[in-house]
């Protein structure tokens, strides 16, 4: 089914400038988009290289664009007679083999897999305020606990002692009595041996 879509406006811009531009995928172009932010209009930048062109000059026509921030590939597909899009701009044109650039991304990825083989795994960081804070609390913590068992030991130490110092002046005590004890008996035998001795020599 083919639709008549001449003397129609589908696009307030100028379609045949667009359409003259001939863009085509190899392409690097600066595309001027505009952004609505809180009321205001701004114009903001996007360039990098067309992978792909859609749709011919019809009105569908659209073309993507890739290009890589911060190490991240970031792809848009712009209409091409878009009023939001203030302007395009062609910055540089490659000589390309193909329509479609698609296999920039496996080639893309295939260079980071290759980059990525050369890198370690570490864990060096370094230490935040907090961390510092905190590791310096449970510091003082253990500090006062080993105080805190230091003092619990020679209080249990100084215990014992006087325990083992009672037990001593007790067994004391005890041989004092007996030895008492046994001193008369000990007197009245020697006087027995005496009185003995003395009646063998008379």
């Amino acid at each position: 089914m083919n639709t008549i879509t001449t003397g129609v406006t589908i696009s307030p811009v100028n379609m045949d400038d667009r359409k003259n531009l001939g863009i085509k995928a190899g392409d690097t172009v600066k595309v001027h988009q505009k952004i609505q932010d809180k009321g205001k209009t701004r114009i903001q930048i996007f360039e990098g290289i067309v992978l792909a062109r859609k749709h011919g000059a019809e009105p569908g026509a659209t073309f993507t664009v890739r290009k890589v921030a911060s190490g991240v590939g970031v792809e848009k597909i712009f209409p091409l007679y878009s009023p939001n899009i203030d302007m395009i701009e062609i910055v540089r044109r490659s000589k390309v083999r193909r329509s479609k650039l698609y296999f920039i991304r496996e080639k893309v990825a295939r260079q980071i897999k290759r980059q990525m083989r050369r890198m370690s795994m570490m864990t060096l960081s370094t230490e935040s305020e907090a961390e510092a804070a905190a590791n310096a609390a449970k510091l003082a913590q253990a500090e006062a606990q080993m105080a805190e068992d230091e003092a619990k030991a020679a209080q249990e130490a100084a215990v014992v002692a006087e325990e083992k110092a009672a037990q001593a002046e007790e067994a004391q005590a005890d041989h004092v009595e007996k030895t008492a004890e046994t001193t008369p008996e000990a007197e009245l035998s020697a006087e027995k041996t005496e009185e003995m001795e003395a009646d063998k020599k008379t």
